[in-house]
């Protein structure tokens, strides 16, 4: 068995409420894992505050402005396994979550055409992982700590 590629990531990552519901985004077929659901934001870019990262990612996603985005927790995922191009990875995602704060009464759109997002929507919290599937961990984990958001 070769040797897997391995990679770090950090990403800065919104977890943006309305009530009962919280805003998700789709990976287009440019990022991995197609189709699946994620919450707005990305890759830290080097250099970049985490800070700046998340509100730059939340409006390239979402058309979205933050009013405020105070850092929450900390996820991560470490998966072996074959990953995009049916190359062998050791992948390390390190994701900062974000409590943001929006200006009411804006519809979430898709500003970034061509990027690694095709679709943003509001969802019930109930909804997630059942009704909208698949949801990446980083999601579930947010659902699940979604108190520590909110208050």
């Amino acid at each position: 068995m070769p040797q897997p590629m391995r990679t770090q990531r950090l990403g800065a990552y919104a977890v943006v409420t309305d009530g009962q519901r919280i805003l998700l985004t789709r990976i287009s077929a440019v990022g991995y894992p197609t189709g699946w659901w994620g919450l707005p934001g990305g890759g830290v870019d080097h250099g970049e505050s985490p800070h700046l990262a998340v509100r730059r990612e939340l409006y390239e996603e979402t058309g979205l402005k933050a009013r405020s985005a105070r850092l929450v927790d900390v996820h991560d995922i470490h998966i072996v396994e074959v990953s995009r191009g049916d190359m062998y990875e050791d992948y390390h995602g390190v994701h900062l979550l974000f409590a943001v704060d929006i200006e009411p009464g804006t519809d979430p759109h898709v500003v970034e055409v061509g990027g690694t997002t095709d679709e943003v929507r509001w969802v019930d919290v109930e909804d997630v992982g059942s009704v909208v599937q698949p949801v990446l961990p980083v999601v579930e984990h947010a659902v699940d700590h979604l108190a520590q958001f909110t208050s």
